[in-house]
């Protein structure tokens, strides 16, 4: 059990040097910043133990739910700046996961298409990380981590329309 300094802060339960100042471990953008570095490490790692990274994820995923895209399309669907998205698709074309063939309504552009072998992969993917996050959502219930899911999309939802 630990005990709490006249400063506020934390003393680790080992009797060691204090941990964290309380008042920081009430911050939930101190606690959401400090999570966010743990879980990109965890899915990074994860992820790159199969082979992938999240930005393989994120176009495979908009693709299957969405349809085939231009390159502007997806990026503004995953959120990945359009230089950094030519260097992932040219990734998964040379893994034969997506196709390019030109728009037919627009021949400077390419229309990018996810492939057989990219659907069976994204499936792959999906139970990769449903294990990573399970890992991550460990001392979590079920119902908790439905909860917690549910309040993040809420706060990002609302951040998002105001930004």
């Amino acid at each position: 059990m630990s005990t709490v300094s006249r400063d506020g802060a934390a003393d680790a339960p080992d009797g060691g040097m204090p941990r964290t100042p309380d008042r920081l471990r009430r911050r939930a953008s101190r606690l959401l910043s400090q999570l966010t570095v743990r879980s990109d490490r965890l899915i990074n790692d994860g992820l790159a133990r199969v082979d992938a990274r999240k930005w393989h994820y994120a176009v495979l995923a908009s693709l299957q739910d969405f349809g085939p895209g231009s390159q502007a399309t997806l990026s503004g669907r995953t959120g990945i700046y359009r230089s950094d998205l030519v260097g992932v698709l040219n990734e998964l074309s040379e893994r034969e996961l997506v196709e390019r063939a030109p728009d037919p309504d627009d021949r400077r552009r390419n229309v990018i298409t996810i492939s057989v072998e990219g659907r069976r992969r994204l499936r792959r993917l999906d139970k990769e990380l449903d294990d990573l996050h399970d890992e991550l959502l460990a001392p979590l219930a079920p119902a908790e981590r439905d909860h917690l899911v549910q309040l993040l999309t809420r706060l990002l939802d609302h951040h998002t329309r105001t930004s």
